[in-house]
């Protein structure tokens, strides 16, 4: 591999992936979520709470359903209406992102999407229509893509209206939270006005609404496509080669694929609690848990634990002890830039295949029942090894091959490191003693 590959990859790549990075709206979407990620955190905990597997052991079956149904509406109000909360950061950064009033933006994203929610439902097996109700199916993952793309084009109209100065202007002595309500009151009223005429126009002229629309053309095709082992293993090449070139590859491809990513998750997590059930093997936990869960991008963890136990030279000897602690919480940037395995065309294989592997492993297993897949429960990424398997699965069996796939990694990667291992200790030259002396010593 020579340096003119490098140059032709890096011509292509880099301008690209800073694109990407830098693009306003791929920002702000990332933002929005990590918005919501405490609250989801706090549901999925919930969750775990509810479906522990020894519950029923010491609890009688009367006490443990009282006892989910005094905590049940946790997850409801958290992971049951995440769009709400996801239509709310959107609005927030993306006005925050042009310099006008943030919590307006913010305000008026959640009152657009709101309009064009039905507020009715038919109950499964009802024939009556229930009114003056918001199903909470369109304020979760059914409704996530709808909400995304009314809060961006209801805080675009907002900021246009804005910045055009099209605001009431009070006198200096008026209290600036009285003032900046006025301000706001021009913007927001031609902003609802405009999303009232579109809902008109969904449920008088077409006799549909507009979150079946976007569900049935966008969402439900995108989302059974990014459910798919090609489209993920496709993203996770993408996420090790970026890394590689010292770009960072997860925050990249996560922010074009975490909206379906994170809708598979939600409908997981909603038949979960619902059926016990399962829909998907793909999610947000299937990534977070599988690839990234196991010491960071690259399931590095494998590879410290190679260089303390296996490796000679020094350098790969002081390199695994210092990426050991990080490590162990799925931080790896010591031994990305410490082996270093960004721009190092030795171990750019292990460091693409690797995870691949893993992934079709991961995939495989749980399609054919072996493993449960992740119920769609937020696992924090700083979660160790084999803990964070059991979490996201919610069965032993989670962990377990969480350490089947450690020892893959690592049979991956021994012979490309123990290659560079030697390398490093042939800078030195042995004496009578055995004792390895020059520019690379064995610790």
């Amino acid at each position: 591999m020579n340096g003119k590959w490098f140059d032709q990859m890096s011509k292509v790549l880099v301008p690209l992936a800073g694109k990407l990075n830098n693009n306003r709206y791929l920002t702000v979407l990332r933002d929005a979520f990590m918005l919501a990620f405490p609250i989801t955190i706090f549901g999925s905990i919930v969750v775990v709470l509810m479906n522990l597997p020894f519950l029923e052991s010491f609890l009688t079956e009367s006490s443990l359903t009282a006892f989910r149904d005094a905590v049940g509406n946790a997850p409801q109000a958290s992971l049951g209406i995440i769009s709400l909360f996801v239509v709310f950061g959107i609005g927030y950064y993306l006005s925050k992102s042009y310099e006008v009033e943030p919590i307006f933006g913010a305000v008026i994203a959640m009152a657009s999407f709101l309009l064009l929610t039905p507020f009715f439902m038919t109950p499964e097996g009802g024939k009556e229509i229930v009114t003056d109700v918001i199903p909470l199916d369109r304020l979760g993952a059914k409704g996530m893509f709808a909400g995304m793309l009314v809060a961006f084009t209801s805080t675009e109209i907002y900021r246009l209206i804005v910045q055009r100065n099209w605001v009431i202007k009070m006198p200096a002595a008026v209290p600036p939270a009285v003032s900046k309500s006025f301000s706001a009151l021009i913007p927001a009223t031609v902003t609802l006005s405009v999303f009232l005429l579109v809902n008109i126009g969904f449920t008088r002229l077409l006799e549909t609404n507009f979150h079946d629309l976007i569900f049935n053309v966008v969402q439900a095709p995108l989302v059974g496509l990014g459910s798919g082992i090609v489209p993920t293993l496709i993203a996770v090449f993408f996420a090790q080669l970026l890394w590689f070139f010292g770009l960072h590859g997860q925050i990249i491809v996560n922010s074009v694929m975490d909206p379906i990513w994170n809708t598979l998750s939600l409908e997981n997590l909603n038949t979960y609690t619902k059926t016990g059930e399962v829909p998907h093997i793909i999610s947000k936990q299937f990534i977070e848990t599988y690839t990234v869960g196991m010491g960071g991008t690259g399931m590095t963890l494998a590879v410290v634990v190679a260089l303390l136990l296996f490796m000679k030279s020094k350098q790969m000897k002081q390199v695994g002890k210092l990426a050991l602690a990080p490590g162990i919480f799925n931080v790896n940037e010591p031994v990305i830039f410490g082996l270093p395995i960004v721009m190092n065309p030795l171990i750019l294989i292990p460091w693409i295949l690797s995870p691949m592997i893993v992934t079709l492993v991961t995939y495989f297993a749980m399609s054919t029942g072996m493993v449960p897949p992740p119920t769609g429960v937020a696992v924090p990424w700083t979660v160790p090894i084999f803990i964070s398997g059991i979490m996201a699965t919610n069965s032993l069996a989670g962990g377990i091959l969480q350490l089947i796939n450690f020892c893959i990694v690592l049979a991956i990667w021994f012979p490309f490191l123990k290659f560079i291992d030697r390398m490093n200790l042939k800078k030195g030259t042995p004496d009578p003693t055995g004792e390895i002396k020059g520019t690379e010593q064995s610790a």
